[in-house]
This record gives structure tokens, C-alpha cells and sequence, in this order.
């Protein structure tokens, strides 16, 4: 029963990720184990269960219809199972969050430290990525996300600065050589420095003043993947390549060195900060509950 229950798993973990791949990477399992799993769920039961092309792992309509009656049913079991949990002395599991880079720069060092202390039996995994994933199809407890993405059958929780900018920066020796912009439309004659989501999509610069709102999609030298790339972009600002666009959390110790100087400050955007969210299930895994107290209980990690 225990190994059927492990191929069930491994067949959930590549349908939701759309490939053994995929599956192996979110799941941390090998991609021959699952494939070994799911073929072994499939002679079991007689019936096939996947379609596997070059390109894509879809379900039969036989592995779609058991998706939908053994992901509400796995549920339970990991609702049940984390309902005695709740009786030991102290929450005790994995705890596994889908979060973007920036929260895990600048929201999650304040957190993890002292919770981690306060609930030293649990093990805190954080997976950090821009793709803006489903975290349950990812295999994740919950995540940190921005209220504009937040999906509607989530709870969300604040947590990290209620309140941040997008800050514009550039070395002193850049603007000494090109000029100071002081209106957003001067940044149309700089070289900027620029990010893209993994979707292809690069957010454009905004901008606000006195009622007054400017969007630009400006170009330059250097385009950067928003993720772990990022810090490219930023020590290229700090050489003197271009201007640069990104939170003023991340860019202040270059601020406070000296190294990058502030542009257009007036005119940076404010927006809220960052929520934890995760599904409104009736019970919730111990350690998830346990991150969801800690947060709400401690104003610093509340912000």
C-alpha cells in the first residue's frame, strides 16, 4: 500500500508539472524514479495513464478522470495526518515555500532565523523563482506573492514592508559623464538597465508626482533575467554602465556607500508590500500553521 501511495504521488507530481522533468525538479525526486512510479501505477492498473510525446506529458482521459478523485483525496490524507500533528508539543515537518527573489532579498532574512529557533523542528525549504507558478501544482505549502497576483481562492497575510518603492540609481561617475535626468522622459536619452520575467514580459519604469504618472519602456545596454541575474544588472550601475530601476530596499547599501546616487527620488512610486498566502483549507499542515502565527504575532516580520 505504502509503495502505490508513492506512484500515486509520483503521477500527481508530473501531471501538475507537465513533464518527469519538471516533476523531479519541484519534487526532488530523479525524473527515472517517477517515470519507474508512474509505470509501475500503470501496469497495476492496466490502463494508461499518459501521453508521452517529445514534446509534452498530458493525461489520458483515464489519468485525467483519477487526478480528479485522487488530488482531493491525497489532500485529506496530509490534512489528517497534520490534525494529529497538531497534538505533539511542537510543530514538526517540512515547510516548503514558493517565493520571488526579491522576498527572499528582503523579506524573508528577518524571518527565518528566529522562527527557525523558535520551531527547531522544522525544516524550511524556499524555493525562489519569477514564474509565478501555482504554488499547490509546485508541491509548496504557500507563498509570497504581491496583492496584484494574488489568486482569488487564497488567504493572504501580510508580511515583510507594508510599503516600498521602485527606486532609479546610476553611479555618480555615469551621471557626471551624461547628466541628471530630471523629469522620467529624461531617461528615454540614457542607457538603462533593464530585467524580463522568465514570461518574456519586462516590466516598464513608473513613475508618479503630483497627480502626474509616467510609464516608459526605455532601452540600453544590458537586459537581465529577474531572478538571480539581477545583481548583474546592479554591479553593472555601480561601473557605470547605465541607470538602473529596482527596489530601493536592494539598492540602499549603494546608496549609504556611496556607490550609486538616487535619481529622480521625487518622482518614485510607492506600492504595497508583499503578502504570504496559501489555500483556505479547514486544516492546515502544522508548520504552515506555525509560519502563519509567527507572522501575524511578530511586528518586525509583520512589517
Amino acid at each position: 500500500m505504502t509503495s502505490d501511495i508513492q506512484d500515486l504521488l509520483a503521477f500527481v507530481a508530473v501531471v501538475n508539472a507537465g513533464g518527469f522533468r519538471e516533476g523531479a525538479r519541484l519534487s526532488g525526486k530523479s525524473a527515472s524514479s517517477l517515470s519507474d512510479a508512474v509505470r509501475r501505477l500503470e501496469t497495476g492498473l492496466g490502463v494508461r495513464l499518459l501521453n508521452r510525446t517529445t514534446r509534452s506529458i498530458l493525461p489520458t482521459e483515464a489519468g485525467r478522470l483519477l487526478m480528479e478523485r485522487i488530488v482531493p483525496a491525497l489532500d485529506e490524507v496530509s490534512s489528517a495526518l497534520d490534525v494529529v500533528n497538531d497534538f505533539r508539543d511542537r510543530p514538526k515537518g517540512t515547510l516548503k515555500l514558493n517565493v520571488p527573489l526579491s522576498a527572499a532579498r528582503l523579506v524573508l532574512p528577518a524571518i527565518i532565523t528566529p522562527f527557525l529557533k523558535a520551531y527547531p523542528d522544522i525544516r524550511l525549504e524556499v524555493i525562489a523563482e519569477e514564474s509565478f507558478v501555482d504554488v499547490l501544482a509546485a508541491g509548496c505549502d504557500a507563498g509570497i506573492r504581491y496583492d496584484e497576483r494574488l489568486e482569488q481562492d487564497m488567504i493572504a497575510v501580510p508580511i515583510g514592508p507594508r510599503l516600498q518603492r521602485c527606486a532609479t540609481a546610476a553611479s555618480p561617475a555615469y551621471l557626471d559623464a551624461h547628466g541628471r535626468p530630471e523629469h522620467p522622459r529624461d531617461l528615454l536619452q540614457h542607457a538603462c538597465l533593464r530585467g524580463k520575467f522568465p514570461s518574456g514580459a519586462m516590466p516598464l519604469w513608473d513613475y508618479e508626482k503630483d497627480g502626474e504618472t509616467f510609464s516608459l519602456d526605455p532601452g540600453g545596454p544590458l537586459i537581465v533575467r529577474i531572478g538571480g541575474a539581477v545583481d548583474l544588472a546592479v554591479q553593472a550601475a555601480v561601473d557605470g554602465l547605465g541607470v538602473i530601476y529596482l527596489f530601493e530596499d536592494w539598492l540602499r547599501p549603494h546608496f549609504e556607500s556611496g556607490a550609486l546616487e538616487p535619481v529622480l527620488e521625487p518622482w518614485w512610486q510607492s506600492f504595497s508590500g508583499p503578502f504570504l498566502y496559501y489555500p483556505g483549507r479547514r486544516h492546515l499542515p502544522s508548520p504552515l500553521r506555525a509560519f502563519i502565527d509567527f507572522v501575524k504575532s511578530s511586528p518586525a516580520v509583520a512589517g
